[in-house]
């Protein structure tokens, strides 16, 4: 399927503000389960963008306004094709879960292993961990499980928790959003030896308003496969990625600091259509 996306978010300061320093991950990634045929960003006050890649392979936008401004825009606009590969049927056996505690080092895994900012190993997390996939010796059989799991266990609730909110709180509290669920089935997974990482990016549906949390599983000989703990399922053709990380920190969509006020108020909307 091929999308249209226009991402807009809007600063509004209660003083003048100047010196703001920013970086924008907003341009969805291009890989072998979509394409992106265009994207521009638009930035006011107009700014000089820079462009680079971060570590972690996202592609990512830098400007900076240093005269006094007291709103600031960032719009993106892309054009993207999604074409997945077919999911995995739910009863494939595709490797012994024993085997994920001596995975040979990938390009890139060992980061998606270790503890990160909002993501962290816990006698709690090995608990559950190890409680949702008892008797299970399949890898596949006991990511499903341990999704499964997050789906049935925590509650959605919007405007529970925040973008700063650790797996922890959310373990404690059996609550949260999109970004909560990712995190705690990656740190489930960290638990049995499983490679996970943070998906950011868009779920094209009719009320979709916001980005989107999803996550990825790396698998032995058959690679990344994006789950969403929020729906219980497989990533699919609606899905459109943004960029990847150990968690929210290492892609939010507007990073940045300023001087002056810290009175602010953020406004973002999303409007997604499809094309043809």
């Amino acid at each position: 399927m091929k999308w249209d996306i226009l991402h807009r978010t809007r600063y509004d300061y209660a003083e003048a503000v100047n010196d703001s320093v920013n970086d924008v991950c907003l341009q969805p990634m291009s890989g072998p389960e979509q394409t992106l045929e265009s994207f521009l960003l638009k930035v006011l006050p107009a700014s000089r963008l820079t462009h680079l890649v971060d570590p972690f392979a996202n592609p990512i936008s830098h400007f900076e306004i240093s005269a006094p401004h007291t709103y600031m825009v960032v719009e993106a606009q892309s054009r993207v094709s999604t074409h997945p590969s077919p999911p995995w049927p739910a009863d494939a056996l595709l490797g012994s879960l024993a085997d994920m505690r001596t995975l040979p080092k990938i390009a890139g895994g060992m980061d998606y292993l270790s503890a990160s900012r909002f993501v962290d190993s816990s006698p709690e997390a090995g608990r559950l961990a190890a409680s949702a996939t008892s008797g299970i010796t399949d890898v596949w059989q006991a990511i499903q499980a341990l999704m499964a799991f997050v789906h049935g266990h925590f509650k959605y609730e919007s405007y529970s928790t925040h973008v700063h909110t650790h797996m922890s709180e959310v373990l404690r509290d059996q609550r949260g959003v999109c970004q909560d669920f990712a995190h705690v089935l990656i740190g489930l997974c960290h638990e049995l030896g499983i490679p996970a990482r943070y998906v950011s990016g868009y779920l094209a549906t009719e009320s979709a308003s916001a980005t989107h949390a999803w996550m990825e599983v790396f698998i032995p000989g058959h690679g990344w496969r994006g789950l969403d703990p929020t729906h219980n399922r497989q990533t699919d053709e609606t899905y459109v990625k943004i960029g990847h990380g150990r968690d929210y920190s290492d892609v939010p969509p507007v990073h940045g600091k300023y001087r002056g006020t810290l009175v602010n108020r953020m406004t973002v909307t999303v409007d997604i259509k499809p094309v043809g």
